[in-house]
């Protein structure tokens, strides 16, 4: 079966954000160029790792001698994207990611595989051959700065957590699970 590959090389958007009250929330990652727009759906952790590795990419680009690619320290306040998710349309719920980085357009590249009935944890990255479907988002080091600090900000504005016990606080109430004596 043909793999549907939906690819963004240069996106005038990407961001994750995020349907739902938290407790409850669906994480999606959204990529836009011009009118064609992709939603996939993430779980919450998948976000945040992938946020705590482009930026642990672009931290070892930095230090190559002279910045060659211009990566920024920090985000550039030009590409903060603190917009709502455009219209979700889920397209698949995300099963395995990659990250790389393409030098000849210096550019960070994730590709998202969706979640298949026969994926195990023992599966390490899916047969191009058997995916039905693959998102690949090409993003500048700038973007992809913006991305990551995005990224985390969506991530920690879930629940409170409770000084007593650790666990998240919930809208409607919390009970305490204190730790045996």
């Amino acid at each position: 079966m043909p793999t549907t590959v939906h690819e963004f090389v240069w996106p005038d958007r990407v961001v994750v954000g995020t349907i739902g009250l938290p407790g409850a929330r669906t994480f999606y990652l959204q990529v836009r160029a011009g009118k064609q727009i992709v939603s996939i759906a993430l779980e919450k952790q998948q976000s945040a790792q992938l946020a705590e590795k482009i930026d642990e990419i672009l931290d070892q680009l930095i230090s190559v001698e002279g910045n060659p690619f211009s990566v920024p320290r920090s985000t550039p306040i030009e590409l903060v994207d603190n917009d709502q998710l455009e219209g979700v349309e889920e397209q698949f719920r995300t099963g395995v990611m990659s990250l790389g980085w393409d030098p000849t357009t210096a550019q960070i590249v994730v590709e998202a595989y969706p979640l298949s009935d026969a994926e195990t944890e023992d599966e390490a990255f899916p047969d191009d051959d058997d995916a039905s479907e693959v998102l690949r988002v090409s993003m500048p080091v700038g973007t992809a700065r913006a991305f990551a600090k995005r990224t985390r900000e969506i991530v920690g504005a879930g629940r409170p957590i409770c000084v007593i016990c650790g666990q998240p606080i919930d809208a409607d109430g919390h009970t305490c699970a204190l730790p045996e004596a």
